[in-house]
């Protein structure tokens, strides 16, 4: 399949569905046989990111390195998805302004449904403040106000939102 190189950058709370959308995603473009990496935000961390706190310098510094591996990346031809809270409009649009081809994706489900499905407990250990600057509840997260995709997780299926993108990516000339 002929394609340009973009990253397409997930963002929202922890919970929203991000990585759900990305994996769903990232098979369907597979399929279609296109050179793709991921870049989720719980993987760089553990790699890319090791010893960042999260503080807002921290997390901004978190967002710059993805945001330079996929510049790299996008301007190799390669589909980008990445899969990160990047709770910072700010540093958003300084990763959009410095990678070009990006598509910004806002995964948005309601605070009390992330929290319903919160897997790994890490909102119920926010709440009783064991966790200390967590995104939505003790620190802010500044939803896009212009995203070229939004994902409503708590009113659509999965694929209708993997839909949304494909079908987006080739609107925009990145898939043909």
């Amino acid at each position: 399949m002929n394609h340009r190189g973009v990253t397409i950058w997930f963002t929202g709370l922890s919970g929203a569905g991000k990585t759900t959308i990305t994996q769903a995603l990232e098979k369907k473009l597979r399929a279609a046989d296109v050179k793709l990496e991921v870049l989720d935000g719980d993987i760089v961390r553990t790699n890319l990111t090791k010893g960042l706190g999260f503080s807002k310098e921290d997390r901004d510094e978190n967002i710059r390195r993805i945001g330079f591996v996929s510049h790299l990346l996008t301007r190799n031809g390669v589909i980008v998805l990445v899969s990160a809270i990047s709770p910072y409009r700010a540093i958003r649009e300084e990763v959009r302004q410095r990678i070009g081809d990006f598509v910004e994706v806002f995964v948005n489900a309601p605070l009390a449904v992330c929290e319903e499905r919160d897997v790994k407990g890490l909102y119920k250990r926010a709440r009783s403040g064991e966790i200390k600057q967590f995104t939505g509840i003790s620190d802010p997260y500044e939803p896009p106000t212009k995203p070229e995709i939004e994902c409503r997780t708590d009113l659509e299926e999965l694929s209708e939102s993997v839909d949304k993108v494909w079908n987006k990516l080739v609107e925009m000339g990145y898939l043909q």
